[in-house]
């Protein structure tokens, strides 16, 4: 409890910096996520067993295609308990937490979609941060990965190796690289529809 309480007090600190006061941090967020990747990839190498990869199996392909399907089966009721075109619906779906791909992709396409993507997709990243440490209490943590959608093999992966532990790290990040492999083509096939 206390971990989200830390988060929700940065967030809320985050936005009233914003509010009164806008530095100009050009590029850091970038260099920021690369030095974030960095050290996940040191911690990933120094508790690396090769026969963690040959454990998960099938598992590895299986939970980031459930996750795909999950997300946009709920795009599709989001649609239409929403009263907005189902393209729209899938493809902010289909983003599963990567923001800055998909707010700008859609965004080619429609700009009012575009910024809803992106919000979308932030937000699920902000509640994955948020809630993975009370949900991975209540199902199996395997499960609780498909949250964070493509962002389990970096933003949230260190939330998820803290609160589910070593083992489910490799698994977070397969499920992170093959959401983020897919989302690219998966994403314009829809907007093409």
């Amino acid at each position: 409890m206390r971990f989200v309480t830390y988060v929700l007090t940065s967030l809320i600190l985050g936005i009233a910096v914003g509010h009164f006061y806008s530095p100009n941090f050009g590029n850091l967020y970038e260099i920021m996520l690369y030095v974030l990747i960095l050290i996940i990839g040191i911690d990933l190498g120094l508790n690396f067993k090769p026969h963690e990869l040959k454990r998960l199996g099938r598992r590895a392909f299986l939970l980031p295609a459930e996750t795909m399907v999950g997300s946009l089966l709920g795009g599709f009721a989001a649609s239409i308990l929403l009263g907005v075109g189902v393209k729209w619906g899938l493809a902010v779906a289909a983003g599963c937490g990567w923001y800055s791909l998909t707010g700008p992709l859609i965004g080619q396409y429609s700009a009012i979609y575009g910024a809803l993507g992106f919000l979308a997709n932030l937000i699920r990243e902000v509640m994955t941060v948020t809630l993975y440490p009370s949900v991975s209490r209540r199902i199996p943590k395997e499960e609780a990965i498909t949250m964070g959608g493509a962002t389990t093999m970096d933003t949230t992966l260190a939330v998820m190796t803290k609160f589910g532990g070593r083992d489910i790290t490799v698994m977070a990040f397969v499920h992170g690289f093959v959401l983020t492999a897919v989302i690219p083509f998966i994403l314009p096939l829809i907007l093409g529809l």
